[in-house]
């Protein structure tokens, strides 16, 4: 429905819609662009009903908004869409009713769509395995950064939690981390090899060449010996990713979902990955195990015996 003159119906909906969008303008005082967006949506629905032969307000009842939106989710469009149509249409009705132009809210007790969680983007273990290799020299400023992106991968930490690092609290033996995540709250997260040799070369060599003779607390700093902030962190980690080859939007929470997706796909146990990540509620951690429907098709034509 892209062409104007399909967005056509019944002239009984002209002054109910009409008065609706003055409202919006007047009383709500929405925005020209958000007006027009009202009205796109509402005439879309309108024109759909006056050809599924609904032709004034009162014919129009939850079953009519019900088929709307299983023919908008016939053609591809998202949930998120869907809920945006039936919040306007929702509006409308309970306008039309306080504004007598009908006596019923057809919508009143209508459920909003269930919009599906964005899933976290994770690269691929090859990826992170470029990413981390990605400052390869031996200057502090290397040293800082591959230090910064084994700890943010190795121990799934939130990039606030990685700047957050102070020498004084670190385990003698670097075989865990602790990490104070949201609400102040502290959990011990083991550190592998890899991700330990690259701290410790940082804090035993870059590290010293960086602050001279001043003290600082922090692990990770800047080339004035300040501690690293969250910006610059983000800064370094794009740095890295565009280094080698990768997307520019890497961000540290896709080190962090990385490590997570990676975790639970080698078989770890989800109550574990969830203690490591520091969800306070099991259901934050289940989105990591969810397969790209792909990839479970991929396993059932491999294996099933009918596949």
């Amino acid at each position: 429905m892209q062409a104007d003159e399909e967005i056509q119906f019944d002239s009984a909906y002209d002054e109910g819609l009409e008065d609706f969008l003055q409202a919006l303008r007047v009383e709500a005082g929405l925005a020209r662009n958000t007006l027009l967006a009202y009205g796109a949506v509402l005439k879309r629905f309108l024109s759909w009903a006056t050809r599924s032969g609904h032709r004034s307000w009162k014919s129009i009842d939850a079953e009519v908004v019900v088929d709307y939106l299983s023919a908008r989710r016939a053609e591809g469009l998202a949930e998120s869409t869907l809920a945006q149509d039936l919040t306007a249409i929702r509006l409308l009705m309970a306008h039309l009713v306080l504004e007598r132009f009908n006596d019923r809210n057809p919508t009143q007790l209508l459920p909003s769509p269930v919009l599906a969680k964005a899933l976290p983007h994770a690269l691929t273990i090859d990826q992170v395995e470029r990413l981390l290799a990605a400052p390869g020299g031996d200057g502090w400023q290397d040293q800082r950064d591959r230090a910064l992106l084994e700890v943010l991968y190795a121990c799934g930490a939130r990039v606030a939690e990685a700047i957050g690092l102070r020498t004084d609290s670190l385990e003698p033996s670097l075989r865990v981390l602790r990490l104070t995540g949201k609400g102040s709250k502290t959990r011990i997260v083991p550190i592998g090899a890899r991700a330990r040799s690259a701290l410790t070369h940082w804090i035993e060599n870059g590290r010293p060449e960086v602050l001279g003779v001043r003290s600082r607390a922090e692990v990770f700093l800047t080339a004035r010996g300040n501690a690293l902030d969250r910006t610059n962190a983000w800064r370094r980690v794009k740095a890295a990713a565009l280094r080698a080859g990768l997307d520019g939007s890497i961000s540290p929470h896709t080190l962090r979902h990385s490590f997570a997706t990676h975790l639970l796909a080698g078989g770890a146990d989800l109550r574990a990955v969830q203690e490591m990540l520091g969800h306070a509620s099991i259901r934050t951690t289940e989105v990591y195990t969810h397969l790209d429907g792909e990839e479970l098709r991929g396993l059932h034509r491999m294996y099933h015996p009918r596949g």
